[in-house]
């Protein structure tokens, strides 16, 4: 594997025309809900829906791309009924911060819509004021708003047209079926480098921000099945508690990713079980201890779970659960982010997303572009809901101070046990509680001393090297998807000649997590949690490891217009579809991502070969039209490129496909779970 381009040079490359394709496996999986309300909002076409109503529960996920933040309002939800009948699913317009959900997938409704067969789903984004960050290699680059531009007009997304709508047509013959007191499920997937190009294609940190522009060609494909590979998020105020010997759950209200407004989202029951984590205003339990906590709280205390679903039983089952001030927003003053150098009791996190104590969220949508304090901190947005120390920061921040101390209180994501700020250390991912501040030059600060710190699970990519006595020596290339060059490592040894190191980074591994046989340079990756501060060796604590025989690889490639009109080998088959090395050299961008390791599919004289998966439990293939932006989804790779056959005319052209499923880059095959084209028609 060609690991020398895990770089900088690596993520600007992947910049190039960043169509990679949506890769948002929105998890919408049936749920049990209590009490679930009135009817959402409707058309003027809609009938209400007194006692013929199910339950829609539609969810929002994205993949790993160049965004640091990519913040727009979900102003419209609509589901079309096979008789016509359209119907609003998103009562009010939310706030949706898409590379916040490159490991999640959101409820954004739970809403209750008329019986019937539903047969397509449209998506309208508001760009006004968006808030959007490209990774530039230090610390982010906040994109104009007059850079933010339609693809379909080339004109700038502002007022009045600040608005694009995508469409989805289901698979024929599955359409998503409400019926009276059921859930059904509708995932959707909006992935940002399948629908963003990013213009010039190398962006560093000399790159002026008033050079780089983002065009917009939204990408939307949907699905019936979850995706189980990713947790669901489910955030709100809590409603009741049971604590039974048969049924231990909480029930709250859906307030997805930074609502703070009491509109009806619908509400899930939380099924917890007697490892659930907990934690509750800074302090952590588990199980029924837990659960006990949460029923001393006060119904409208905001809630966050974390969990997976379950088909059959129809049921969502948190794996952690935090409430009260342990959920930004909620209380406290907070930040997320990454932690880049610490001095003492000040910790510097770099990439730092800002929610401040007040209401939760931003009010009816309000997405607000900012600008740079100073060159050190970007506030990304400035809102008018007022922030908890009265100056309403709400967004994204390039590297903020933190300041601990021995009051604060600090857990570790579905961990027992006793820790302190000393465990907070170089390379860890968190979150923080506190009060804001702003230091002697006007740059944004974190007072978590009388506050605390989530310690969020943390992933270490690198090369291998060699296994000795439970602990794995690898070549660190990311650490929590930054390079090595981000973190200052100074401190986190037992002395200085014992600090990380980059070359030599350290992992140990847990007995029960055995090590396969590998070879020096062989890619491996753990995900745990950074040693503490002035503990290393080891650098890094493993609790799990990737396994790379089945890692999912991710392949981009984008065509400049018009693109070709005969792209694969013909005839196009049913079991594999193959693109020679030349229609792949043509592509503008032709790359493929493990983790942070990026390949070239061009260089293979094979070409590229994509064959379905016969393991995977959910595939999903779409086929999109760009003059239209209209997207077909398909569950089987016989229907797609059936499909495919017949778009492809002799006239129109290929201008993107995105990919996903394991690589095998000696043949230039490609396992496919999901694929996706975007057509010039």
């Amino acid at each position: 594997m060609n690991t020398s381009h895990l770089t900088r040079r690596c993520r600007n490359a992947a910049r190039q025309l960043a169509l990679g394709l949506l890769a948002v496996a929105g998890f919408g999986g049936t749920l049990l809900l209590g009490a679930c309300g009135g009817g959402g909002s409707m058309s003027s076409t809609s009938p209400p829906p007194p006692t013929s109503s199910g339950t829609a529960m539609v969810t929002l996920t994205d993949a790993p791309g160049d965004f640091l933040t990519y913040m727009v309002n979900v102003v419209s939800l609509k589901l079309t009924r096979s008789d016509g009948t359209v119907v609003e699913t998103v009562p009010t317009t939310t706030t949706v911060d898409f590379a916040q959900l490159v490991n999640l997938a959101e409820i954004v409704s739970a809403k209750q819509v008329p019986e019937g067969s539903y047969t397509a789903a449209s998506l309208t984004l508001d760009y006004t004021g968006a808030t959007i960050v490209v990774d530039n290699g230090a610390g982010g680059l906040t994109v104009p708003a007059a850079n933010i531009i339609n693809g379909a007009t080339s004109a700038p997304l502002v007022a009045p047209n600040n608005q694009v709508t995508v469409t989805l047509k289901l698979p024929s013959g599955t359409p998503l079926v409400i019926t009276h007191g059921t859930v059904a499920n509708l995932a959707l997937d909006f992935n940002l480098s399948a629908s963003n190009t990013v213009a010039p294609s190398t962006i560093t940190s000399t790159t002026a921000a008033s050079a780089v522009m983002v065009t917009v060609n939204p990408v939307l494909v949907g699905s019936l099945t979850p995706d189980a590979t990713k947790q669901t998020r489910v955030r709100g105020p809590l409603v009741s508690v049971t604590n039974t010997a048969s049924q231990t759950s909480y029930t709250v209200q859906v307030w997805p990713c930074f609502t703070s407004s009491g509109s009806d989202w619908g509400q899930v029951v939380v099924y917890t079980t007697s490892t659930t984590a907990f934690t509750v205003n800074g302090t952590s339990s588990t199980g029924t201890a837990g659960l006990t906590a949460l029923a001393g709280l006060s119904s409208g205390t905001l809630t966050l779970a974390l969990g997976t679903f379950d088909t059959s039983a129809k049921t969502f089952t948190a794996a952690q659960v935090f409430a009260g001030t342990s959920v930004p927003g909620a209380g406290l003053d907070s930040i997320s982010g990454t932690v880049i150098a610490r001095s003492g009791d000040v910790l510097t996190v770099s990439r730092a997303f800002f929610r401040p104590r007040e209401g939760g969220g931003v009010e009816g949508g309000e997405v607000m572009m900012g600008t740079s304090n100073t060159a050190q901190v970007d506030s990304g947005m400035s809102n008018t809901m007022g922030g908890g120390s009265g100056d309403g920061d709400f967004g994204w921040g390039r590297q903020v101070m933190v300041t601990v101390a021995s009051t604060t209180m600090v857990t570790e994501d579905g961990q027992s046990g006793t820790f302190g700020p000393q465990d907070i250390s170089v390379g860890q991912h968190l979150q923080a509680f506190g009060t804001f501040g702003k230091d002697s030059s006007g740059n944004r600060t974190l007072d978590a001393s009388s506050g605390s710190v989530q310690l969020n699970v943390t992933r270490a990519w690198g090369q291998y090297a060699s296994t000795a006595s439970g602990v794995v020596t690898m070549s660190l290339q990311a650490l929590d998807n930054l390079p090595p060059g981000a973190f200052n490592f100074a401190g986190t040894g037992s002395s200085s000649a014992n600090d990380a190191t980059a070359g030599a980074y350290t992992v140990s591994v847990p007995a029960a997590l055995p090590i396969p046989s590998l070879t020096a340079g062989f890619p491996i990756a753990f995900d745990g949690f950074v040693s503490p501060f002035g503990s290393a060796p080891p650098d890094f604590a493993a609790e799990t490891l990737v396994d790379f025989s089945s890692v999912d690889a991710r392949l981009l490639l984008g065509w400049e217009e018009p693109g070709p009109t005969a792209p694969f080998v013909s005839p196009l088959s049913a079991t594999n579809v193959m693109m020679t090395q030349a229609t792949v050299q043509s592509a503008a961008q032709h790359v493929i991502w493990i983790g942070p390791a990026k390949l070239d599919p061009g260089s293979v004289a094979a070409g590229l070969t994509f064959v379905p998966s016969t393991t995977a439990s959910h595939l999903l293939f779409a086929i999109g039209h760009r003059s239209s932006w209209d997207f077909q989804t398909y569950t089987t790779f016989s229907d797609f490129i059936s499909a495919l056959s017949g778009d492809l005319n002799g006239t129109t052209t290929l201008r993107a496909v995105a990919a996903k499923g394991p690589y095998a880059p000696s043949a230039g095959t490609m396992t496919v779970s999901f694929m996706a084209v975007v057509l010039s028609d």
